[in-house]
């Protein structure tokens, strides 16, 4: 799987862009807050139907214009594809020139992986973090996940109004069953995609990280959930339904899930050092690209935004070796030079590309 080309108008600070890419690896360098990852931008966008970077679409427009249009041409192994988005009044998102209905049917046409310096936070941060690590790669590879998890999402959000209407007007608490029925029922679809990705990850993020560490580290996922089943979150609502209408929200469910990492039996986000934070968190993405090469017989397209700077030389090396067959675009602030690789250097300035060139080989 590859991107072959990519159309940028009105992207950000791309007022027209028309740049094909390279199978293996690209290298976009230059100053900050030149648009080096705007580009990776516009392929998560192609590939998830949101950025990574805001929930607001219209500050992907660039300023002074009214809507903007990114394109992308990509290439799997037995097919060719087209994905075209348009933000405006509205937004519009066409495969192969056709409108779709809804974005489940984006999802999946391009693979992503992408790595950036925040990642530090899936381990450091708060569970909605690590929840959104697992719904950007599980809904890659079963698009109905998303489709579900939006639906759970739209009933919390109306079980959460009524409960406010219950406390501050007194509205019928018998009514509350009509959305906890819903609720554990698209819950326990949901702890099912997830509990059966933690599974696929736990023993690729093992053997990854012993590699990586020189079989110095053991790392372990824990997943946490209190929806393993309809019947045990019907039950759970039921008990906690006095103090969820005395907050004025659903307290558990499946919107409170999580996964702690261990490192030699400690938890990481608590006891392990910076370093050991870094390398779990390559070890983490690693093993979800090989989840999803697993799944799709192709390796997933790799984004590394800024990322080589955050590791040592042993860290680069470890990921350089397990991007051999792998399409990447990387954004760095100065020329990176990688050993005994094909690379192609674009060069980006104000929002433009002004040089192109290639290596064949080099040295971390």
């Amino acid at each position: 799987m590859w991107i072959k080309n990519i159309k940028l108008k009105n992207f950000r600070n791309y007022e027209q862009l028309d740049i094909s890419l390279g199978e293996n690896i690209n290298i976009f360098y230059g100053e900050n807050a030149q648009g080096k990852t705007n580009i990776l931008e516009s392929i998560f966008l192609c590939s998830m139907g949101k950025s990574f970077r805001t929930n607001k679409e219209k500050e992907m427009i660039k300023l002074g214009k009214e809507n903007t249009i990114i394109e992308i041409k990509y290439e799997k192994s037995d097919r060719e594809g087209n994905i075209k988005i348009e933000i405006g009044n509205k937004k519009n998102i066409l495969i192969n020139g056709i409108k779709i209905k809804r974005l489940s049917e984006l999802l999946g046409k391009i693979n992503i992986v992408i790595f950036t310096p925040d990642d530090i936070e899936i381990i450091k941060g708060g569970p909605e973090k690590r929840r959104k690590f697992l719904d950007i790669m599980i809904s890659q590879l079963r698009p109905n996940y998303m489709h579900i998890l939006s639906l759970y999402q739209k009933t919390i959000k109306e079980r959460n109004y009524y409960l406010k209407e219950i406390k501050e007007k007194g509205k019928d608490e018998n009514l509350l069953e009509i959305w906890d029925e819903k609720l554990a029922e698209y819950a326990e679809k949901i702890y099912i995609y997830r509990k059966e990705f933690i599974e696929k990850i736990k023993e690729k993020i093992k053997n990854t990280h012993e590699e990586i560490t020189h079989k110095k580290e053991e790392i372990q996922i824990e997943y946490i959930s209190q929806c393993e089943n309809k019947e045990e979150y019907l039950e759970l609502l039921k008990e906690r339904k006095k103090l969820d209408i005395i907050k004025g929200y659903t307290t558990k469910g499946i919107h409170r899930d999580d996964f702690i990492l261990y490192i030699n039996g400690k938890q990481t986000d608590i006891y392990g050092s910076q370093g050991q934070q870094r390398t779990a968190i390559l070890s983490l993405k690693l093993a979800e690209l090989q989840v999803i090469y697993e799944e799709i017989g192709e390796y997933p397209i790799l984004l590394l935004d800024d990322f080589m700077s955050e590791l040592d030389k042993s860290r680069r090396e470890s990921l350089v070796s397990h991007i051999q067959n792998t399409q990447v675009l990387i954004t760095c602030t100065d020329k990176l030079v990688l050993e005994n690789l094909k690379y192609l250097e674009y060069n980006v300035q104000e929002g433009k590309i002004i040089s192109i060139g290639g290596k064949q080989n080099g040295k971390i």
